[in-house]
C-alpha cells in the first residue's frame, strides 16, 4: 500500500513541476469534491504525473468569520485526509489559513505556493472554485495567465444529483435529521470522532449502558437531536448500535447536549478510549418520558427498529 505524503511546509525536495494540482478545502470530500479528485487523478495516468491537493486548515471560514455566523464542519483535516489516501492522492499540501493569508492575490498565491512552491504542470478546478483574496482567482482569469507560466487548466462540470451538491446543503440536510439525503450527497455515512467520557452511569441501572462521546473537534457539526441507528468503532473492534443526541429531557434539567451510544452485545470498558461513530440512519425525535419504565418501554423499541436496519 502507497503512503500518501502530507506537507505543511515546503522544500526544494518537494518541487516537482511534473504534478497534476487541485485547490480546495473540500469540507465533507462529498461527490462535487470526488468528481475533481477523479480528474486529478484522470490526468495523473494520462501524463504519468503526480497527484497533488492543496488545501487549508483551519478552515478560512473559522479564520474570517465572514457569513456572521459560526460554521460547523463536515469532516476535520484528519477525516479529510484519510478518505484522500483511499482515493489515490500522492501529495496533500495543508497551507495555514491565517487573516493576513486571505490577503493574498490569486496569482501571488498561484505563483508562490503552486508554481514555484509545490510544482505546477497541470491545475485542476471545480466548476464554480476560486481562490486568492476576492475569490478572484477563477477559471476565466487563471485560463488567462495559464500561458505565462506554462500550466493547462481543467475546469470540472458541476455533479448533477437530485439536490444540490455543496457543503452547505448537507449541513442543512443534517441539522434536519435527514440521514440518508445527506448521505447520498457526501457519497457515503456521516461520522465523528471522539473520547468515551465518565457520564452518570444511569444507563447501566436501566439495562442500556451507554459510552458517552466527547466530540474531538469542537467545530464538528453534531446532527439534530434525537436517536439514530449507527455503527461503532472501538478498540480496534466494529460493532452496532443506537445513539442519542440531546439533552435527555426525562432525566435532566439542562440545556447541555449529550451524546451517548449503546453499543449492541458489548461489555467492554472502554473509558479514555478514541470512538469512531457512523450514523446510519435517523429513527426518531427525542422527547420527554414520565417515567424510567416508558423511557425503557422505548428503548427496546428502539433496538427493535435498529436491528431491522440490520436484516436490510
Amino acid at each position: 500500500m502507497y503512503l500518501m505524503k502530507i506537507l505543511r511546509n515546503l522544500e526544494k525536495s518537494n518541487y516537482d513541476r511534473h504534478s497534476v494540482v487541485t485547490v480546495g478545502t473540500f469540507d465533507g470530500v462529498h461527490k462535487g469534491h470526488r468528481v475533481v479528485i477523479d480528474k486529478l487523478n484522470d490526468l495523473k495516468k494520462k501524463y504519468g504525473c503526480r497527484s497533488v491537493i492543496v488545501t487549508f486548515d483551519p478552515h478560512p471560514q473559522l479564520i474570517l468569520k465572514n457569513r456572521g455566523t459560526e460554521i460547523k464542519l463536515l469532516s476535520t483535516t484528519h477525516e479529510r485526509l484519510e478518505v484522500f489516501q483511499k482515493l489515490g492522492v500522492d501529495v496533500v499540501y495543508i497551507l495555514k489559513f491565517t487573516e493576513d493569508f486571505s490577503s493574498t492575490s490569486a496569482e501571488e498565491f498561484l505563483k508562490k505556493y503552486l508554481v514555484d512552491g509545490i510544482g505546477l504542470e497541470h491545475l485542476v478546478l471545480g466548476f464554480d472554485h476560486s481562490f486568492g483574496k476576492n475569490r478572484e482567482g477563477n477559471f476565466e482569469s487563471l485560463n488567462a495567465i495559464s500561458g505565462k507560466y506554462g500550466f493547462s487548466l481543467y475546469k470540472v462540470d458541476e455533479f448533477k444529483g437530485e439536490s444540490r451538491i455543496n457543503s452547505t446543503n448537507i449541513r442543512n440536510l443534517l441539522l434536519n435529521g435527514d440521514m440518508k439525503g445527506a448521505s447520498e450527497i457526501l457519497g457515503d455515512y456521516y461520522s465523528f470522532e471522539g473520547n468515551v467520557v465518565t457520564g452518570d452511569r444511569r444507563g447501566n441501572t436501566i439495562g442500556f449502558p451507554t459510552a458517552n462521546v466527547k466530540i474531538m473537534d469542537e467545530h464538528k457539526l453534531v446532527p439534530k437531536n434525537g436517536v439514530y441507528f449507527v455503527e461503532v468503532l472501538v478498540d480496534g473492534g466494529h460493532y452496532f448500535g443506537m445513539m442519542n443526541i440531546g439533552n435527555r429531557p426525562t432525566v435532566s434539567t439542562g440545556n447541555e447536549v449529550f451524546i451517548e451510544v449503546n453499543i449492541f452485545d458489548f461489555d467492554k470498558n472502554i473509558y479514555g478510549k478514541k470512538i469512531k461513530v457512523v450514523i446510519r440512519d435517523y429513527i426518531r425525535d427525542e422527547k420527554k418520558f414520565n417515567s424510567l419504565d416508558e423511557l425503557v418501554n422505548q428503548l427496546n423499541k428502539d433496538k427493535q427498529e435498529c436491528n431491522k436496519h440490520l436484516i436490510k
